[in-house]
């Protein structure tokens, strides 16, 4: 069921206020939604978790306790690369772009909903 002009315009609002509100989450939240996972790097980290397991194996066949530590250190590191964004697509720091306009304080978002609720129900006729 598609949303009405009214619903479509306090939607934008309460998108535009929480760009405004906190930017550095409203960035994340848009960030999550068009998050890929590399398969590059997943097939790397796999190859990686793979060759550990055999090095902790034979760690283990060879009683070397070393062994056996560095290839569960090459399965974590494996694990970590493929799970991990890449350099060029780690999260924005949050900043405001040069052109937005800095934010207002403001008394909190709940309360100016609130407002704008009883804006609106004393304006309606």
């Amino acid at each position: 069921m598609p949303l009405s002009e009214h619903e479509q315009r306090l939607l934008e609002q309460l998108e535009r206020q929480l760009h405004e509100d906190d930017p550095k989450f409203a960035s994340q939240m848009e960030q999550g939604a068009a998050h890929r996972w590399s398969t590059k790097r997943l097939v790397i980290g796999a190859f990686a978790v793979v060759a550990g397991i055999l090095v902790l194996l034979l760690g283990v066949t060879l009683q070397n306790i070393v062994v056996g530590v560095l290839g569960f250190l090459v399965m974590g590191g494996g694990v970590y690369f493929a799970t991990s964004m890449g350099k060029g697509l780690s999260p924005a720091s949050g900043h405001r772009d040069a052109g937005a306009r800095p934010s207002r304080p403001r008394s909190g978002f709940m309360e100016d909903l609130e407002q704008r609720w009883e804006q609106r129900r004393r304006e309606e006729p």
